[in-house]
């Protein structure tokens, strides 16, 4: 089952976007596309190749050409070669992995570049030490999926309902990039909004480093030091939102280092409107967050979105219907979606992806009903499948690299650590951990249920009875962080004859009528009570799942447009 943008797909050219346009530099190799791969047992070394693997698609989804899955006790194995032109290394070359997912070592002739764990973050290695001309990658990748407590989001061994087929390896582009030696690491940028101003901080990867900083906006500049935030004033500025996504481009040297990137003007926070009603606000006024889920998943590439095009469909499908929020689903995305809410105008909800032991079917079902809601803490970790001390320690590792890797993105509205109690633990730690590194988002510590009284919001998830909005009593703002899940099978346009959903809708006609009497009756009603974001379950159809406004293949919209948009129109209406 392809989308239209797999059935394009030319294995010779994917994917070959710059993929971090917040720290983009003139020296880049795209290294998609054709590679070697094997697959051994876990403590084996191949004695050749199996064959042909296009990266970054996982072996297990068709447009890798493999179509094998990898087994927790197995070895997932890659090489490929490939040269350095002439004049490229300008001091140090760096190699980029997007994700992969979920514990990889890159050796580079051979040599050991190093290691990373968790299957959804970037990382970077320093491969100057072993770099030659002609150069021979080879990378090995172990994947226990939900065998084991590492963060694995919704794949499961064995796949259905809401569970999805699992992936593994390489799902996200794989670059190089020369860089002098010393350079730009990382940039921190955070819009002051009452301030009118931008404060922006070029880290060197130099320890202690006293070079100049110039950072460059338009025509105005100024001058600091690395690692030391330099603050420029933005008096008379554009403020972004998805409504007029306007973004400030923006130029950072530092020695003889420079990159492009660029920031938007907002704030995010939580506070009262004029009717005294907590709400969630977006530039210091109340914004209602009227968004869908999206998993994040694809018919041909699972995990990996078959281009940049597929991706943008996405944010403007959604963005046509009237939404304005994603809620990005137990996934982190390449950074190339982040940047396309950023200029397109999308709202974005984080969650962390979840990880943990098997989760207990009274502890993550049962508060659906209404029943079994527990403290997160000590005495209750088996309960939540985080008994083992290794993965809850590993667990805030990746939540502090995903926060710092999407921090500068405008988009990012809602931190979202845990969700329905998979793998929840120590909430309060979680919020803290968030806190100590990004105090200019709000927060959903636990979506769904589980509430441990701390965050931004108070978060329900409600499918089975109709909503009906009561007041937090802690006084936060209240999100439906889940509801809807309507089902509308569209024949030819299915991935199997399995029908998931909450409510089955047997026409086109019953879909669109029990859609738009939802939000009449009930959210509608909701919002005027004080009710401040609704989240749809969900932007596509995944696998079993057929509650989608997009069939699976992104190839039908199962909703009218413009009627659903001038329906969203009259409804929301801005509360001050």
């Amino acid at each position: 089952m392809k989308t239209p943008w797999g059935e394009k797909l030319d294995k010779n050219a994917v994917l070959q976007e710059y993929p971090r346009p917040q720290l983009k530099r003139e020296s880049y190799i795209n290294l998609n596309g054709a590679w070697q791969y094997a697959i051994t047992a876990s403590d084996s070394v191949p004695e050749s190749m199996d064959g042909e693997i296009i990266v970054p698609f996982s072996p297990e989804c068709e447009l890798s050409g493999v179509m094998r899955t990898l087994k927790p006790d197995e070895a997932l194995w890659y090489s490929r070669h490939f040269d350095l032109p002439f004049g490229f290394n300008k001091g140090r070359v760096l190699l980029h992995f997007g994700a992969v997912d979920q514990i990889a070592t890159v050796y580079i002739n051979g040599h050991d570049a190093g290691t990373h764990i968790g299957g959804y973050n970037a990382f970077t290695l320093d491969i100057t030490p072993y770099i030659k001309d002609e150069n021979v990658i080879t990378v090995k990748v172990i994947d226990y999926t939900d065998t084991s407590y590492h963060s694995r989001g919704k794949q499961k061994t064995k796949r259905g309902g809401i569970w999805y087929t699992p992936q593994s390896g390489i799902w996200q582009t794989v670059w190089a990039e020369s860089v002098p030696e010393e350079y730009i690491q990382e940039l921190v940028i955070t819009p002051l909004f009452d301030e009118s101003s931008v404060e922006i901080t070029a880290y060197s990867n130099k320890p202690n480093s006293a070079s100049e900083c110039i950072v460059r906006v338009g025509d105005v500049v100024a001058y600091g030091t690395a690692d030391q935030p330099i603050r420029m004033s933005m008096a008379g500025f554009r403020a972004w939102s998805p409504e007029s996504p306007y973004l400030y481009d923006m130029d950072v040297r530092m020695a003889n280092d420079s990159v492009r990137s660029y920031f938007a003007m907002r704030k995010f926070s939580a506070g009262s409107g004029h009717d005294g009603k907590p709400r969630l606000m977006l530039n210091n006024k109340p914004y209602f967050h009227n968004g869908v889920l999206d998993q994040g998943y694809w018919p041909d590439g699972l995990y990996t979105a078959p281009s940049d095009e597929a991706i943008i469909n996405d944010i403007l499908s959604m963005k046509a219907l009237g939404y304005n929020t994603l809620r990005k689903h137990i996934k982190v995305e390449p950074m190339r979606f982040y940047y396309h809410c950023d200029r397109l105008g999308m709202l974005v909800w984080q969650d962390m992806p979840n990880g943990g032991e098997l989760y207990k079917s009274a502890t993550v079902s049962l508060p659906l009903l209404g029943i079994g809601e527990m403290s997160d803490t000590e005495h209750n970790y088996a309960r939540f499948g985080r008994h083992n001390k290794e993965g809850r320690i590993q667990y805030h590792n990746e939540l502090r690299e995903m926060i710092i890797q999407l921090y500068n993105c405008p988009c990012i509205a809602m931190w979202v650590p845990f969700n329905e109690g998979w793998g929840q633990f120590d909430s309060e730690k979680a919020v803290e951990t968030i806190l100590q590194l990004d105090t200019t988002r709000t927060i959903d510590h636990a979506s769904g249920w589980h509430d441990q009284g701390v965050g931004d919001v108070k978060s329900l998830h409600v499918y089975f009875k109709p909503f009906e909005f009561k007041p937090d009593k802690l006084g936060r703002a209240v999100v439906l962080s889940e509801f809807g899940g309507f089902n509308r099978r569209i024949n030819g346009h299915s991935f199997n004859k399995k029908d998931f959903g909450y409510k089955r809708m047997k026409t086109d006609e019953a879909f669109t009528d029990a859609f738009k009497a939802l939000y009449k009756k009930e959210i509608a009603p909701a919002y005027m009570q004080g009710l401040s974001a609704a989240i749809y379950t969900q932007l596509s159809d995944v696998e079993d799942e057929l509650n989608g406004l997009l069939t699976y293949d992104r190839k039908v919209e199962k909703l009218p447009v413009q009627e659903i948009r001038e329906l969203f129109s009259s409804l929301f209406a801005d509360i001050e």
